[in-house]
């Protein structure tokens, strides 16, 4: 028995459950929990919860389908974030080479503020609107 509880994975609601679990997938290195892969081209996917492993086998995030969900717009507050996850980064060229991926993989930019000597970062958005930080320490 352990004093605390601990924590499984994150949960992300998205429209597109598959999509946001391919972005985040291919942004991390992760793979699908089995039974969970995407079905053979042609077949359609019932897929409204996904879970993602790290190369231990570990939980690391999950998604999970939720049709009426509004995705946050921030900075403004008129919806708020909810949540948001921070990745760091190794170096300065891992913040610009991480930061063209992600955009690659679908998202988009929301804050460069690279121009911080003690901690550059982007906010970017994941293709479901999440908010989420990459930066150097």
């Amino acid at each position: 028995m352990t004093n605390y509880p601990i924590l499984m994975h994150t949960v992300l609601d998205a429209r597109d459950c598959r999509g946001l679990a391919e972005f985040y997938r291919q942004l991390l290195g992760l793979r699908y929990r089995a039974g969970e892969e995407p079905p053979p081209a042609g077949e359609p996917d019932q897929a409204d919860w996904l879970v993602l492993l790290d190369d231990q086998g570990r939980r690391v995030l999950t998604v999970q389908e939720k049709l009426d969900t509004t995705p946050p717009d921030w900075p403004s507050e008129t919806v708020p974030i909810q949540m948001h996850m921070d990745f760091r980064v190794e170096s300065r060229e891992d913040l610009e080479r991480h930061r063209a991926r992600a955009e690659e993989l679908g998202a988009r930019l929301l804050l460069d503020r690279t121009a911080d000597d003690g901690e550059p970062l982007y906010v970017l958005a994941d293709p479901a609107g999440h908010p989420f930080c990459l930066l150097h320490q």
